[in-house]
């Protein structure tokens, strides 16, 4: 069994403005792009201008009434400005980085790469999600052996707590099960009791976190708030990753990583939701071939803050540090 080690613990609807002759609509493209279309009033010297009506007056001027026509806004390809914001991320050799982020208040998203990576500790929110959901199907609340684990495992990230939850949900299958109903499509449960060998991707856990923090959910108001609940109580040692992004204000996240027994190398992840510049943003940032944890730790906060920069125009202004914990998953 690979070896985990005990981590060290981690809409506004857009406002319609109707003028006289101008109304702009904002649409959210699939793949992170922004489209507006923008209607004006025609003027007769325009090369595309729509047909006039003239009618006379009785004094026998002319009265004109101008049509509207769509004028296309340029669009904003979110992809290619985090792509552009990570550039400045410095990637070590023989690693691999993986983000995606969505503006909550402005529906906006963005992924890079397309890679699949273990999850590590960061599974044990999707085992949570799994399990409230299967109370829900149950018609039951969590009983208070099953909250004590969901606290251990959420906010220390024990791997005992982590372990009897898999259990109970059904391991992979129970899992897989959940998934296909929150919409994951790339994540595949670990081997037998292995659930931090679970694979995943970064636009995977994006649609993970839309499900506890969006409106849009499987999963009942109050299932949302325990767990988010739990992702904003994350032990102090645990405070890194994602949370580096916020401005100071608001945050939540899991975080995890793993040494591979066979290379000796680390996988480091962390997902949550960040507050900066007061807009609520989702991050994802995955990563795999880092030579030790603190480097992977450095390595995904670097790439949360530049790619919420890339929504925000600037760069993350708060940040968050934390020394390696030899004894953490």
């Amino acid at each position: 069994m690979e070896s985990h080690r005990a981590h060290r613990s981690g809409r506004a609807q857009p406002r319609r403005r109707s003028l006289a002759y101008t109304a702009v609509a904002t649409v959210v493209v699939v793949g992170g792009t922004v489209a507006g279309t923008a209607y004006v009033k025609a003027q007769d010297h325009h090369p595309r201008t729509a047909a006039v009506s003239s009618a006379t007056t009785s004094n026998g001027s002319a009265s004109e009434e101008a049509s509207v026509e769509p004028v296309a806004q340029p669009s904003v390809d979110h992809d290619a400005e985090l792509s552009k914001a990570l550039g400045s991320v410095s990637v070590p050799s023989g690693a691999s980085l993986s983000v995606s982020v969505l503006d909550l208040d402005a529906g906006a998203s963005a992924t890079y790469g397309t890679g699949t990576f273990d999850t590590a500790s960061i599974v044990k929110v999707d085992i949570l999600a799994t399990l409230l959901l299967q109370a829900q199907d149950d018609g039951r609340a969590l009983t208070a052996q099953e909250k004590t684990y969901a606290t251990d495992m959420i906010e220390n990230s024990d791997n005992d707590s982590a372990s009897a939850l898999w259990r109970i949900i059904g391991k992979a299958d129970g899992l897989a099960a959940a998934n296909k109903r929150f919409g994951l499509t790339s994540t595949q449960g670990g081997d037998g009791m292995l659930w931090g060998l679970t694979q995943t991707t970064a636009a995977d856990q994006l649609t993970l976190l839309q499900q506890v923090f969006g409106d849009d959910s499987k999963l009942t108001d109050a299932s949302r708030s325990y767990l988010q609940g739990l992702m904003k109580s994350i032990s102090a040692g645990q405070q890194w990753g994602v949370s580096s992004a916020a401005d100071g204000s608001a945050w939540a996240l899991k975080n995890g990583w793993l040494q591979r027994s066979t290379t000796e190398l680390w996988d480091i992840n962390s997902i949550g939701r960040v507050t900066a510049g007061g807009h609520d943003y989702l991050v994802v940032t995955l990563s795999n071939g880092n030579e030790t944890q603190l480097d992977g730790e450095t390595l995904v906060e670097a790439a949360a803050k530049a790619a919420v920069s890339a929504f925000t125009g600037g760069s993350a202004s708060a940040s968050a540090s934390a020394s390696a914990d030899p004894s953490g998953t």
